[in-house]
């Protein structure tokens, strides 16, 4: 998201995150990642819960499709970020995520529930859904 930013506020859109570490952690994270946009935290998945995301098992660890997506991550310099606490101790270790565009008004354009690890959204299928 955050090398796609200015794609999306030259359509005048905004972009937040929502994750499900601690302040803490989310204080690391962005700095280590230097993004610009908001970060909140969601500790009790209470948005996760009300978005209907699914959550994994630890089988998907060893799916194709991940192990792939690692593999992509980490030669393209990502690396997996700690939580700040033991993830076990999340009411969810395994959630998974989504990507969402709303607005404006009260109107939801889209939603990618993930179905994996991997399973993310692309940056062109945001961008087609903000007006």
């Amino acid at each position: 998201m955050r090398d796609a930013e200015e794609r999306f506020t030259a359509k005048g859109a905004g972009i937040a995150a929502i994750g499900l570490g601690g302040l803490e952690y989310a204080r690391h994270f962005r700095e280590e990642t230097k993004i610009a946009f908001p970060l909140l935290v969601d500790e009790d998945s209470k948005v996760h819960k009300a978005a209907g995301l699914l959550k994994g098992n630890i089988l998907h660890l060893f799916r194709s499709d991940n192990a792939k997506a690692r593999k992509r991550a980490k030669a393209a310099g990502h690396r997996q970020h700690n939580f700040g606490k033991d993830p076990f101790q999340l009411e969810h270790p395994f959630q998974l995520g989504g990507s969402f565009v709303f607005g404006p008004g009260n109107v939801d354009r889209f939603a990618h529930v993930s179905e994996t690890f991997s399973d993310n959204a692309s940056m062109d299928a945001l961008l087609r859904a903000v007006p």
